[in-house]
Formats: structure tokens, C-alpha cells, sequence
């Protein structure tokens, strides 16, 4: 099976956690085959990671969907 099909959503009734000391960041995300889960797992980044993501998709939030999915591809 291709892993092009999968997709990540955050998980419900998760929150986002991060740790001062190093901060690392941890979200938990649910990992979907089509619409069949695979499995949950924290998707963790540095401080510096977690920024530029948010930032990138506050960007492509503001977008014309057709011109941030292009933008997606290219960030990934």
C-alpha cells in the first residue's frame, strides 16, 4: 500500500505540549490511511521547527487554497 495516501490530523481531546527547558514541542497527531487509522504518535519538533511550521501555515492559511497547495509541496 502506497504511504502517499496517508495523512496526519491532530488527535481529539489532545493538546499540544512543550518543554521549557529544551523547547521541544509534541503534538499528538493521528495517522489515517484514506479514512482508516494507523496509528497515533506525537509529532515532535524543536522550538525553531515548531516556529517556521506555524509560520508557514499561517501563510498558507491566508492563501487561495490552490495556491498553498502548491506552496505545501514545495515545503515538504
Amino acid at each position: 500500500m502506497s504511504v502517499t495516501l496517508w495523512h496526519a490530523s491532530p488527535q481529539r481531546a489532545a493538546s499540544p505540549s512543550s518543554d521549557p527547558a529544551t523547547g521541544e514541542v509534541r503534538v499528538p497527531v493521528s495517522l489515517y490511511n484514506i479514512d482508516e487509522l494507523q496509528a497515533e504518535v506525537p509529532l515532535v519538533r524543536s522550538r525553531v521547527e515548531a516556529e517556521a511550521l506555524r509560520s508557514k501555515l499561517a501563510d498558507l492559511l491566508a492563501r487561495p487554497a490552490e495556491a498553498a497547495l502548491y506552496s505545501v509541496a514545495a515545503f515538504v
